[in-house]
């Protein structure tokens, strides 16, 4: 894989900040694999037959470049984003605590620009409308100054550049989609196009991946990384697995994510199964898997059933009647007594 080089910011003698942004998109493999992207994407999907009599898909090479393509995206992304956020910050340090995802941080830098009253500045699309009240609020109490000319410049190039990266990203991630639902259906419909691709790749094929512990497919694309010192803006994404990185996962809340993982990694392999010896070509088992999934997930955040109420432990009140009975009887003339008493007055 290409040795990326990382976006930097840095300072000359003079004081004045130059960046240094990504190569990336001028690179000559990215270039090649947009231009594949483009032209695969034109034709509709075909196999191909192996020595073996299988089928194979025409584009499975491709597949496996655009992968490795759209890890290097994302982290170039996420770097990107740091230096965005290293400048920005001087205008407006609060705005990262509000707009953690960096496109959605490139956009909003982009808008808002070098302007120091928001309301002058139309953000509607870009965040919720109490998320614009709040940001407009704290915009105005911030302690930021404006840019200088020259780093103000560079912002905003790196968030064309990020941008841009994005842009290519949903391309590629369109390619993934279209090819990896003929390549495995069923495994594409549980975690989808883009992770499915990874976790394919990362194993060397379905059949290993339908062969490989749901334990080690979770771990698939984790790295183990020394976070002191560094952001968690560039560095949450890289310590977790491609399975924590579906959709299912991502809705599911914060404690019952590894319990998540650990079900749709399982289900994974099963599906990477059934596709490898072409069981469901049109993915409906892989939908079924889906749906099973998310209900047990919902399943797993309902409130425990409620407890019946203990019964308090009182003194049984007794009957008055009952006691007044008692009573009677005890001081009451017995037969032997009438009898008695008959026999005196004789």
């Amino acid at each position: 894989m290409m040795q990326r080089r990382q976006s930097s910011l840095c300072c000359d003698e003079g004081g004045d900040c130059h960046m240094l942004v990504s190569k990336l998109q001028e690179t000559q493999r990215y270039l090649d694999i947009m231009q594949k992207i483009e032209d695969s994407l034109e034709k509709k999907p075909s196999y191909l037959s192996n020595i073996r009599g299988g089928r194979v898909l025409e584009d499975y090479q491709l597949v496996v470049d655009c992968t490795a393509l759209l890890v290097d995206i994302e982290n170039e992304i996420f770097v990107i984003h740091n230096v965005i956020r290293n400048n920005y910050r001087l205008k407006f340090p609060e705005l990262q605590s509000f707009v953690r995802h960096p496109i959605d941080y490139a956009r909003l830098v982009k808008k808002i620009g070098n302007e120091m009253d928001l309301t002058k500045v139309n953000l509607d699309g870009l965040l919720p409308s109490a998320d614009i009240k709040v940001v407009t609020i704290t915009a105005s109490t911030t302690c930021g100054k404006p840019l200088p000319e020259q780093v103000f410049q560079k912002t905003i190039e790196a968030c064309d550049i990020a941008l841009a990266l994005e842009s290519s990203r949903k391309k590629v991630l369109d390619f993934l989609e279209t090819r990896m639902g003929f390549i495995a259906p069923n495994l594409s419909a549980i975690v989808g196009s883009a992770v499915a691709a990874k976790l394919v790749v990362t194993a060397g094929g379905l059949s290993a991946l339908a062969k490989t512990p749901a334990h080690t497919v979770q771990l698939f694309g984790a790295k183990k990384t020394n976070l002191v010192g560094f952001s968690t803006a560039t560095t949450s994404q890289f310590c977790v697995g491609y399975i924590e990185q579906t959709e299912i996962v991502q809705r599911t809340p914060p404690y019952l994510r590894t319990r998540a993982s650990e079900l749709l990694a399982r289900e994974a392999t099963l599906a990477a199964f059934i596709d490898s010896f072409e069981g469901n070509p049109t993915g409906e088992t892989g939908r079924a898997y889906r749906d099973e999934i998310c209900k047990a997930i919902e399943k797993w955040q309902e409130p425990p059933p409620a407890k019946l109420p203990v019964p308090e432990c009182k003194p049984k009140q007794k009957n008055v009647d009952c006691r007044l009975r008692k009573m009677e009887l005890r001081y009451d003339i017995t037969d032997k007594t009438k009898m008695a008493n008959g026999k005196i007055h004789e």
